[in-house]
């Protein structure tokens, strides 16, 4: 799988109409600079500077002369961020520029983002409107974050017969191959030697288990490592969902995506790090190869699991990856996995939770997140539920086995495979927009990934 041909900006000056983007408190200024005909016009067809409105200013030949945009009121919880991103949707085809009163940038960055369809089984008709690229804005890294969510997008939206393991792992060579990183696909017996977990998640399918090993960046620069669930479908194993739990698990893998959008952010702007990604790539199905519940597993850090729920894979795998990227250490070690349903009942399917001991790191995180317009909300990780995982056979239950803290014991469960790196963020993320918002259209979405871009990018320059 390449990477889509995400939106893309007009050259600048390009012929385009304008688009004004005024909230109630500018409303009156740009009322007054419009010319009697206009303003007979709005009163009208009742225009206001309400959220979302929009006005198609007709010029003496009957085409568009201006559009404005309504952004209601500065601040506030109705004010979105990336209301731009309703504009593809809203315009007829044409040529567009900005002409003020919204950041430049980021609602460059909304319109792309705004832009996105997924087209792999049904190609959209008609032209969809365009623009140019403000001035002043660097439209290469714009276009590079809108190309990355694009890619990112793709994969989740693909259904599980066109995306197993291996075509995760396809993705990651194809991503590769344009950075110019080092990539390892372990699988068949040196994935069971080595990875015991992941190989036991994916033993049941015929579509076998891998781990993705990606690398790029000097070796001398800041370690920072991107681990990503990448379980392509979830049946839940033995414990199997029921059908309306299974709806959406071709999502299982946005954690994998999301981490993939974030390399490819991080690869193109050429930060100064030592990038790894790991990726176990499987998929949690049903046969006679399938672990069971009470089964007790080894895992590559040596720690014996007890296997409480099937349905609670992804901590697995993770444990594995974890284990792998904790060995050398990190300067910075980022997980991220569609995990609970806890965590979705907590913060509902918009606000991602993360977790990190780290205080300092926590305040960046969350910091990026509203920079970023891409945010998250901290979880504790406390430590006295840890006993919740204990086993009496083993050293510890992939599950807690009751009704509490879902989010917080799979996250603490995690910690126990990375114990030598302090700078660990696990992000617990949803990877799917129920409905279409600004920005973020209906379907597959890798949060949290251009909120790391900005943490990374903060840090380590380019």
């Amino acid at each position: 799988m390449t990477n889509p041909a995400s939106p893309e900006f007009l050259p600048a000056g390009s012929r385009a109409i304008p688009i004004r983007c005024v909230g109630t408190a500018g409303w009156p200024e740009t009322e007054a600079a419009l010319s009697s005909a206009q303003r007979t016009y709005l009163r009208a067809t009742d225009f206001s500077p309400k959220p979302g409105r929009l006005a198609l200013l007709p010029a003496e030949d009957g085409s568009i002369a201006r559009v404005l945009f309504g952004l209601g009121e500065a601040e506030g919880a109705g004010r979105d961020r990336l209301a731009a991103g309703r504009l593809p949707g809203l315009l007829p085809p044409g040529s567009y520029r900005l002409e003020g009163g919204i950041d430049p940038a980021e609602a460059a960055l909304a319109w792309l983002l705004g832009s996105y369809r997924f087209g792999r089984y049904r190609e959209a008709t008609g032209e969809r409107p365009r623009l140019v690229a403000p001035d002043g804005v660097d439209a290469a890294e714009i276009g590079r974050i809108a190309g990355a969510v694009a890619m990112g997008r793709d994969l989740v939206n693909t259904p599980a017969n066109d995306l197993g393991p291996a075509e995760i792992a396809a993705a990651a060579c194809d991503l590769a191959r344009r950075h110019g990183a080092l990539i390892a696909i372990i699988a068949d017996e040196a994935l069971a030697r080595d990875f015991p977990l992941v190989h036991a998640v994916g033993a049941a399918s015929v579509r076998a288990p891998r781990l993705i090993d990606l690398t790029w960046g000097s070796p001398d620069a800041p370690r920072v490592t991107l681990v990503g669930k990448g379980v392509a479908f979830d049946t839940g194993g033995l414990d199997i969902k029921p059908s309306a739990g299974m709806l959406l698990m071709k999502k299982d893998m946005g954690g994998a995506a999301a981490a993939l959008a974030v390399a490819d952010m991080v690869m193109g702007a050429g930060l100064n790090l030592r990038l790894r990604l790991l990726s176990p790539a499987v998929e949690n199905a049903v046969s006679g190869a399938a672990f069971r519940p009470g089964d007790v597993l080894a895992s590559r850090a040596g720690l014996k699991v007890e296997i409480g729920n099937t349905d609670a894979e992804g901590r697995l795998i993770l444990a594995d990856a974890l284990a792998l990227a904790d060995a050398e250490e990190p300067d910075l070690l980022i997980d991220f996995a569609t995990l609970t349903g806890a965590a979705r009942v907590a913060l509902g399917p918009d606000l991602p939770a993360f977790f990190t001991e780290d205080e300092a790191l926590a305040g960046a995180v969350a910091a990026a997140g509203l920079e970023a317009a891409d945010p998250v909300w901290r979880l504790p990780l406390h430590a006295p539920y840890a006993s919740l995982l204990d086993s009496k056979v083993a050293d510890l239950n992939n599950v807690s086995g009751g009704p509490f803290a879902g989010a917080i014991t799979a996250a603490l469960f995690l910690r126990r495979f990375a114990p030598k790196t302090r700078a660990h963020v696990h992000f617990d993320l949803y990877g799917w927009n129920p409905s279409t918002k600004p920005g973020r259209p209906e379907g597959g979405e890798v949060q949290t990934a251009r909120l790391v871009y900005r943490l990374l990018k903060d840090r380590y320059g380019g």
